[in-house]
């Protein structure tokens, strides 16, 4: 297994995590009023990217490689254009929820496309995959909700 390809793909995941860190400050507070209920399941999971965000730069490191601690370009693109759409159509608790959908699913999403690439040896597809365990129980709390808004 190529240590260079291995390491790679983690860093990938690691601007991924750095991303929902940097999407996650972006929520704070902004849907309490509506959902209190959400605040714990939001503290759960920003303390599980940083504990996320850990593991990766770790086994990184353990891999001879050096975390890239930045996030990724979509990731900002994609805060740019929340803050321009909240700028039109108002910052509404609803709005904010969805989007913490969308970033789940792309973290899903990325996660996934990881694993099936083959580049990942044994150790890392193992993190891997229990990240995306534990994306995937996130996504669905906040998916329940973003429906039972509907």
């Amino acid at each position: 297994m190529n240590n260079e390809k291995t390491v790679s793909v983690l860093n990938d995941l690691l601007n991924i995590t750095n991303d929902r860190i940097k999407g996650f400050s972006k929520v704070e507070d902004k849907v309490w009023d509506h959902y209190p209920q959400l605040r714990s399941e939001y503290n759960t999971m920003v303390s599980q990217s940083h504990t996320m965000k850990n593991e990766l730069s770790d086994l990184i490191t353990a891999k001879g490689g050096t975390p890239d601690h930045s996030g990724s370009a979509a990731g900002a693109i994609h805060r740019a254009w929340i803050d321009v759409k909240n700028s039109f159509a108002g910052d509404t608790a609803s709005s904010t929820l969805g989007n913490v959908v969308y970033g789940e699913n792309a973290a899903i999403d990325a996660y996934q496309q990881a694993l099936e690439g083959g580049d990942l040896c044994p150790e890392s597809s193992h993190l891997v995959l229990n990240q995306l365990h534990q994306l995937r129980a996130s996504h669905d709390k906040f998916q329940n909700l973003e429906d039972l808004k509907n």
